[in-house]
């Protein structure tokens, strides 16, 4: 009796191994490494299961099949209703192209307005950019094929058709030249980017790019000195922000400031004149009339002091008292 109990168990663990040899042998090299099949077509349709649409590509846009390999939409990616990513996700159903051979039978985004464009992009990608709506590009007429190609990009992160920096200067080319100046933020050298400061999808930025609050939260992320809190906040830092002193992209004048001399930036709210509508105290006759003479000798607390209203430094406050 023993004795067939230990065969029955033996044969017992026998088929449970055949069970899993068998299902490890059927999984594929993607499904076991987790890395991309390599080769377009299996790519594509790996991230196409139960289309038609990939096979059916294939022979006409073979460079761009062979290409998909290391394209992020080859992965498995779904998108809502529990669909893979195929190439009808984007371009609509093939039969009708495929039995004319007609470009006009089947979607093409670069043909196509921006609001259809965004509408098929915001599928899978619309959670991420839930404002773009809103957003200054989108007033502006600007959709997603604008700035990324899916199929040939000139840059690797997020399928941008260019360096972003490149891509950003060929709309705002008035802005390119200030990152030539003496004194400048590092965008050509690579240290930040664009998007470091401004957002290019959402609205929680784009419309308010003019405000104090914003350039204080933005400068501040890199600039920590003068974040604060302090008990004596300047004026001028929560009224105008950051721009109403210094250049946001670049400049002639150290310290990205908009006046060679500090005392004329501060004189344009501490004037002397009588029409003067600031309600900001004058400044001194000494800070106008000695040559070498800057406001910040003295006042160097600029931004903001938790011991002087003056902003004045460690000396000047004591000799103040």
């Amino acid at each position: 009796m023993k004795r067939s109990n230990l065969h029955l168990a033996f044969g017992a663990t026998l088929l449970v191994a055949a069970a899993i040899t068998t299902s490890t042998a059927a999984q594929t090299p993607a499904t076991q490494s987790g890395k991309a099949i390599t080769g377009g077509l299996q790519a594509m349709q790996q991230a196409s299961t139960g289309s038609e649409d990939a096979p059916a590509c294939a022979p006409c846009h073979k460079a761009v099949v062979d290409g998909f390999t290391a394209n992020p939409h080859s992965g498995p990616a779904p998108v809502p209703g529990d669909k893979a990513v195929t190439c009808a996700s984007c371009h609509g159903p093939s039969k009708a192209h495929e039995g004319s051979g007609g470009a006009a039978a089947i979607f093409d985004p670069a043909n196509a307005p921006a609001t259809v464009v965004d509408e098929r992009c915001k599928a899978c990608h619309g959670s991420k950019h839930t404002s773009f709506e809103r957003s200054s590009h989108r007033q502006g007429n600007v959709s997603c094929v604008s700035c990324h190609s899916v199929h040939s990009a000139g840059a690797p992160k997020h399928l941008l058709k260019l360096a972003q920096s490149e891509l950003c200067y060929k709309c705002h080319s008035d802005i390119k030249p200030q990152f030539s100046m003496r004194f400048r933020h590092k965008v050509a050298e690579g240290v930040i980017q664009c998007t470091d400061c401004h957002e290019a999808h959402d609205d929680d930025r784009g419309s308010r790019h003019r405000t104090a609050a914003w350039q204080f939260d933005v400068c501040t992320m890199c600039h920590a000195t003068p974040t604060g809190p302090f008990v004596y906040q300047h004026a001028a830092v929560e009224a105008e922000g950051c721009t109403a002193c210094h250049f946001p992209h670049g400049g002639p004048n150290s310290k990205l400031l908009i006046r060679a001399n500090v005392n004329e930036i501060c004189q344009q709210c501490h004037s002397p004149s009588l029409n003067s509508t600031t309600g900001q105290p004058a400044a001194p006759s000494h800070a106008r009339s000695v040559p070498g003479q800057f406001c910040t000798n003295c006042h160097s607390k600029i931004h903001g002091s938790n011991a002087s209203h003056l902003f004045l430094n460690a000396a000047q406050e004591k000799g103040d008292r």
